[in-house]
């Protein structure tokens, strides 16, 4: 590994001196946004909510790099969206946009000349502009039907030059837009999973019992009548460390365990001649295959299990968890 560099006090302080002036700069002009989401900022969001088709979301620069990711958020939150570069709208791309959507433009300054070549096409689609702008007097914000300001008193660079503080009140204005929206549609956290099915989050809410138990051949089971050695035959074929115990019609009845293994050893049981149902857990724990995936998780963590049968409404044996199933998918 490289070597730390060696400290200078007077230069370590002004670093970070200068990252305590840049976030409290930032600070205060998210605080001054507040008084910002007003009547222009519910009608964004009407505007928004009203739209049939998709949220275009556009910006050139630092503005572009915003407006791709309040363009992901606002899709992720159940708002279809997507970005387009409006260099690349005026030669071509302006097909993406149709009839059906609307756009909302990024421009701190509200003149940036690529926004503005391509705002009468979209003045003649007759769909709805929203802007965010730094300048409530800018032609990008005269021609937009909402404007919501997002100017920035001074910015974090000492220069005045690079944007940073402009784009963060951006930035958490969109996200402000975005978050209003998913809370309007009712947006629960089943419907972000599905948004999110690669997410931990999206396994624990989409991923139920069925997807992961063991089916069919490859769930242990053994008659009520049968001996505690055929029991462990079947518990090693499966190695799902327990075996469900079942009648005739395949109803469980109860489940032999490791834990139960253990029990009949410490009282010298007779594996070849005892009957399982003599020494199984007949009030055993089992689960739906309905069930989400990650509900097994606090089922088998309070009673001590690592394995669980699969129960159909009447009791029929359908399939066969493992902890190590949970695990695999993610889902812990």
């Amino acid at each position: 590994m490289p070597a730390e560099p060696t400290p200078q006090p007077a230069v370590d302080a002004a670093l970070r001196a200068s990252g305590v002036s840049v976030i409290e700069t930032e600070a205060r002009a998210l605080s001054a946004l507040v008084d910002r989401v007003d009547a222009r900022f519910s009608a964004a969001c009407r505007l928004m909510l009203a739209c049939r088709g998709r949220v275009v979301v556009t910006g050139m620069g630092k503005s572009g790099h915003v407006a791709r990711k309040i363009a992901a958020t606002l899709a992720s939150a159940g708002t279809p969206a997507f970005y387009v570069h409006p260099g690349d709208a005026s030669h071509g791309d302006l097909g993406m946009i149709t009839g059906s959507d609307m756009v909302i433009a990024l421009s701190n300054s509200g003149e940036t000349d690529e926004i503005l070549t391509i705002l009468p096409i979209i003045k003649r689609l007759r769909i709805p502009l929203v802007t965010l702008t730094g300048n409530d007097h800018s032609r990008l914000a005269s021609e937009a039907d909402v404007n919501i300001d997002v100017s920035v008193e001074q910015e974090a660079c000492p220069l005045g030059l690079a944007p940073t503080a402009s784009t963060t009140a951006a930035l958490a204005m969109g996200d402000a837009l975005a978050i209003a929206l998913l809370e309007a549609r009712g947006f629960s956290p089943e419907d972000f999973a599905r948004s999110h099915p690669g997410g931990r989050l999206g396994r624990r809410l989409l991923v139920r019992i069925d997807d992961l138990m063991h089916k069919g051949a490859d769930v242990p089971r053994v008659g009520a009548a049968e001996t505690v050695s055929s029991a462990l035959v079947e518990m090693t074929r499966s190695r799902l460390g327990m075996t469900a115990v079942v009648d005739t019609s395949d109803r469980v009845l109860g489940v032999f365990t490791d834990g139960d293994l253990r029990r009949a050893i410490e009282n010298d049981v007779d594996m070849k001649r005892t009957r399982i149902d003599a020494v199984m857990t007949r009030d055993c724990v089992t689960v739906a295959p309905e069930t989400l995936a990650a509900q097994a998780v606090p089922l088998m963590q309070e009673h001590a299990i690592s394995a669980l049968p699969v129960v159909d409404d009447s009791m029929h044996l359908v399939g066969a968890l493992n902890m190590h199933d949970l695990l695999r998918a993610g889902v812990i």
